[in-house]
């Protein structure tokens, strides 16, 4: 068993500062536990992600944390323990708190024993066009956390462009949204836009615009995805593509169903779209 040092004495050797909270009334614990309000998360550019999976695949891929909160019980973990130090060797505060704080933290009874606070990351649009063989994933104006996490995940999953947000959609940075990404919100490169925005920049590109619609004249398995790259333009839970993005896709498809039921889930929509535009890729 790995013998613990006293925090106060780990912090005189270390770039990071290491406290002990115990109490749901702590200062810091207010500030992080306003993480979950996006106007908190928008004022500091700071996010949280919850578990050690998470934190870990977020310093893997070079994401900066502010802090890291630990189950102190938990600490004798050894991957818990390698990646408080990491952690603090970055420079970022390590925060060892008991049970009950972290569970005011996350708002959840049996919480995770590591919290990181990152900073965000959005990725420039111009930085997203797709080439040949590659699909970018549009979504407009999504309202469910956990659609946009499994989108996410999902487009990590077939290894697309990215993904962008289109008007007023959902934030990405909640913590529904990231746990519900399992880690890939750190991989696949997240960017923002206006409507009009995000239409003029597509039409500054060779990629056609795909939407699925209603309307569309075209089963999804025809176009060819391969040829330029694609845009792949996916619609509102309730109200699908508004008339005017509608109207600016190159090619609107439709999604065949047998049964009763008329639409799918967004983010079983959206899978069904990028395993088919990916297809010849994956070589499925």
């Amino acid at each position: 068993m790995t013998q613990r040092t006293d925090p106060s004495k780990r912090a005189l050797s270390a770039p990071g500062r290491v406290k002990e909270v115990t109490s749901t009334a702590n200062p810091i614990v207010k500030d992080i536990r306003a993480l979950a309000q996006k106007k908190h998360r928008d004022e500091t550019g700071l996010f949280l992600a919850e578990g050690l999976k998470l934190v870990i695949d977020a310093l893997d891929a070079g994401w900066e944390i502010e802090t890291l909160v630990v189950a102190r019980a938990a600490l004798e973990t050894p991957l818990l323990e390698k990646t408080a130090s990491r952690t603090v060797a970055l420079g970022a505060d390590l925060i060892e708190a008991n049970a009950k704080v972290l569970e005011a933290i996350t708002r959840r009874d049996n919480p995770q024993n590591a919290i990181g606070v990152f900073k965000k990351r959005l990725a420039p649009i111009a930085s997203l066009a797709p080439k040949a063989n590659e699909v970018l994933v549009a979504l407009d104006r999504v309202r469910d956390p956990g659609n946009l996490g499994t989108v996410l995940r999902t487009a990590d999953a077939v290894g697309a462009k990215g993904v962008v947000l289109v008007g007023d959609t959902v934030d990405p940075f909640s913590l529904e949204a990231v746990r519900a990404t399992m880690g890939s919100i750190f991989a696949v490169p997240v960017a923002r836009a206006s409507e009009s925005a995000f239409i003029e920049w597509c039409a500054s590109m060779d990629a056609p615009l795909v939407g699925t619609h209603m309307a569309g004249s075209m089963d999804y398995r025809e176009p060819d995805y391969g040829a330029k790259g694609t845009v792949l333009l996916m619609g509102n839970e309730q109200a699908g593509l508004s008339d005017t993005l509608a109207s600016a896709c190159d090619i609107l498809v439709r999604i065949p169903q047998a049964g009763r039921a008329d639409s799918l889930n967004l983010a079983v929509a959206t899978g069904v779209m990028l395993f088919e535009a990916r297809r010849g890729v994956l070589k499925l």
